[in-house]
């Protein structure tokens, strides 16, 4: 279920140079579950813009998103008070209900917003996290500190080994010796293929894909399961591993 609603921002700002964060004020119920997404209308724009949910509570949202093409260059010069107009409520989130007790939430790149309100619930439930956030260099690192302060360990993987890890998310496993009992993840394709391949655990996998409508109307984002394929919009982005055919 969504909802089409109009919300005001509330603060804009940059972490990187090319990573923002924007909170939102407006009505959350219709988000249900960490990993679901809002998509953005932009004035001029064809089509919405699809954003993560990094976190929310009662009357706001989260979004942090990278500057990647005009729309989302246009919403880095967006200021507080604007008014947006988006569909809330979007895609099928991640199981926080799964029972493992020590579970490993691995975010390459943007895929690291959606993970931080997982983790806060992991959390609250008495679960004890291990994050691992892979970037390609140290100048992309961002929200180290947000998990740490959560109680989280976390650990920073880049591929060229400015900061933390040298490699990426899969040589942090086996350098950290991590035991993990399951795993939840977002971020590029090669990433997440590399996980399941090297993970003998099931796990969820949310996917990033370029999206015409956001809920379903369309087979615009689809992927292969064991059953067919399925809508990254609808039926994901997040799915679980087993179902994946690679």
């Amino acid at each position: 279920m969504y909802k089409k609603d109009l919300y005001k921002i509330r603060s804009n700002e940059p972490l990187t140079a090319s990573v923002w964060r924007m909170v939102l004020e407006g009505d959350t119920q219709w988000i249900t579950r960490p990993g679901q997404f809002v998509n953005i209308e932009l004035k001029g724009r064809y089509l919405r813009r699809p954003i993560s949910i990094s976190d929310y509570d009662s009357e706001t949202i989260t979004l942090i998103y990278k500057v990647v093409g005009g729309g989302t260059e246009q919403m880095s010069h967006m200021l507080a008070g604007e008014v947006l107009d988006l569909l809330v409520g979007l895609g099928n989130g991640f199981d926080t209900s799964v029972e493992a007790q020590h579970p490993l939430l691995v975010g390459g790149g943007v895929g690291v917003p959606p993970l931080y309100n997982l983790c806060k619930q992991l959390l609250a439930q008495g679960k004890q996290p291990t994050v691992i956030l892979g970037f390609n260099r140290a100048d992309e690192l961002f929200y180290r500190e947000e998990f740490e302060a959560l109680g989280a360990t976390t650990y920073v993987t880049t591929v060229d080994g400015s900061v933390g890890v040298k490699g990426f998310v899969t040589d942090a496993i086996r350098e950290k010796e991590i035991g993990y009992d399951y795993f939840y993840a977002c971020g590029p394709l090669p990433m997440l293929k590399a996980l399941s391949q090297a993970s003998t655990t099931e796990g969820e996998l949310s996917f990033e894909e370029r999206m015409g409508c956001g809920f379903g109307a369309c087979m615009g984002c689809s992927c292969k399961t064991l059953t067919g394929n399925k809508r990254i919009c609808k039926e994901g982005p997040v799915m679980k591993k087993s179902d994946i055919l690679w």
